[in-house]
């Protein structure tokens, strides 16, 4: 059985690609999650193309494929040779028990290369049933290194990480993709991982998430703008933030003296789909656009979070008393970094910023602009673009 061709695979190296490959040579299942068309079958199919032992590839959207696991049990013992990709699996989450059964038969590492595109949380029966036997990996949209770092940064910024955006042929068509993106994950995956909801209803949820990029979000007010409660928005940022469409940054709250913001700070995680939601149309646009702050924050952010080491843990930080830091790094317990997204070409240091880097004691501490920059503004801050900022988290490991 062939492995299928992806015709719009990009040309760019994914830097989890071998992070995965490691994974299968140490675990019966390994598990790349990620938000939905965020590259999770590309880089699964050059996976398998490259591995030594014959793969196989199973969309369990399909129903051709589906057909083939009538009797899934017989059809893994049949191909047990092989490695098996099973791709959007959370639609068939009885499978995983079966998976268990079949691994604990023959525990060999590299047997099953599943592709879901919620959390585990969301898919809980992964953790339920494969406890032990499964390693976990999430896929991100297009990162600042992978695309070719400064020289990209622009076309990135603007139109995302997701490869059909980021490699659409003008800024137009990346954001009439990112458009019909949402109609399909609401009409698609949401009702298959729980969340029953109206389309328009849940747009403007996101709308207003938007608009509100960054801040610490009151549900109780968006909740009676949309006429529903605060459980229901509750729902919509659980079921958002492990669909990998929301991201909830939390607070640093390790000083008891210090009274502390407690709630998370809400962030639309692909920048490109920020600008869609605003119909922000073009760079232009966004420079003078007042959300262009927060479209720079989100965006290191997540840019951050791509190439976090997994010893370290991002947090915010900020107190009642006007201590404020957009990402604190911990790394074992312990703050080794702060840093501020600044869209300023010229970034003013705040005392604000000073207070957190004595509150949290960090030595490394930058202030991130979207230009290749590097100056020091302060014996503890230095101002630099993103390039050296990421150099420096990815170093953490």
């Amino acid at each position: 059985m062939e492995l299928p061709i992806i015709m719009e695979a990009p040309s760019y190296n994914r830097r989890k690609e071998s992070i995965i490959t490691e994974l299968l040579s140490d675990s019966p299942v390994v598990a790349i999650t990620g938000a939905r068309q965020v590259g999770k079958t590309t880089l699964a199919l050059q996976i398998a193309r490259k591995r030594q032992k014959e793969a196989l590839y199973l969309d369990l959207e399909s129903p051709r494929d589906l057909s083939k696991l009538q009797e899934p049990e017989l059809f893994f013992e049949q191909n047990a040779d092989k490695l098996v990709v099973l791709d959007e699996i959370q639609h068939l989450p009885e499978l995983f028990p079966i998976l268990r059964s079949v691994v604990d038969r023959d525990r060999r590492n590299g047997r099953f290369l599943v592709l879901g595109s919620a959390s585990p949380t969301l898919i809980r029966k992964t953790s339920e049933s494969l406890a032990g036997r499964i390693a976990y990996e999430e896929l991100f949209p297009f990162s600042f290194h992978e695309v070719g770092g400064q020289t990209e940064l622009s076309r990135l910024w603007f139109r995302g990480g997701f490869p059909k955006a980021f490699l659409s042929k003008n800024d137009k068509s990346g954001l009439r993709w990112l458009g019909d993106f949402l109609f399909t994950f609401v009409e698609r995956d949401l009702s298959v991982l729980g969340l029953n909801t109206d389309y328009d209803k849940l747009r403007t949820f996101m709308l207003l998430i938007a608009q509100q990029q960054g801040t610490h979000i009151n549900q109780e007010t968006i909740g009676r703008s949309l006429g529903v409660s605060r459980s229901t928005i509750s729902r919509y940022l659980h079921y958002l933030e492990h669909a990998y469409i929301l991201r909830l940054l939390r607070p640093w709250a390790i000083n008891v003296k210090k009274r502390v913001v407690k709630a998370p700070k809400v962030y639309v995680r692909d920048s490109g789909f920020f600008h869609s939601l605003l119909d922000i149309e073009s760079m232009d646009q966004l420079q003078q656009n007042i959300a262009v702050g927060g479209s720079w924050e989100g965006f290191v952010v997540e840019q951050t979070m791509a190439v976090l080491p997994g010893n370290c843990k991002l947090y915010f930080y900020r107190t009642h008393h006007g201590a404020e830091a957009d990402m604190v790094i911990v790394r074992k317990g312990v703050p080794v970094a702060c840093a501020d997204a600044k869209r300023s070409l010229s970034p003013k240091l705040e005392k604000g910023f000073l207070n957190v880097i004595e509150d949290t004691n960090t030595e490394v501490n930058y202030m991130i602009i979207p230009v290749d920059e590097d100056y020091p503004v302060h014996k503890k801050v230095q101002v630099s673009g993103l390039e050296k900022w990421l150099n420096y988290v990815q170093s953490l490991n």
